[in-house]
């Protein structure tokens, strides 16, 4: 991979994980919360991954979140 496209990656890799950041934020999981953080979204993964009707519920409720702009 040259470097323009190794540098494009990591900006947009970068980008992401800024906007991931600004999740946990609005989801008022700050600092000192890292395992209930991790926890959250491992345990919110499997249910998702098993139960379609979990997961379509759980969209429903970050789409609101997002879209009314409260966490």
């Amino acid at each position: 991979m040259n470097q323009l496209a190794t540098s494009q990656s990591r900006k947009k890799d970068t980008r992401e994980k800024i906007a991931l950041g600004g999740l946990v934020l609005k989801a008022g999981l700050q600092a000192g919360q890292h395992e209930l953080l991790l926890g959250l979204l491992v345990d919110g993964r499997q249910r998702a991954e098993l139960d379609d009707v979990e997961r379509a519920r759980l969209v429903a409720i970050g789409r609101e979140a997002s879209a009314d702009g409260r966490d």
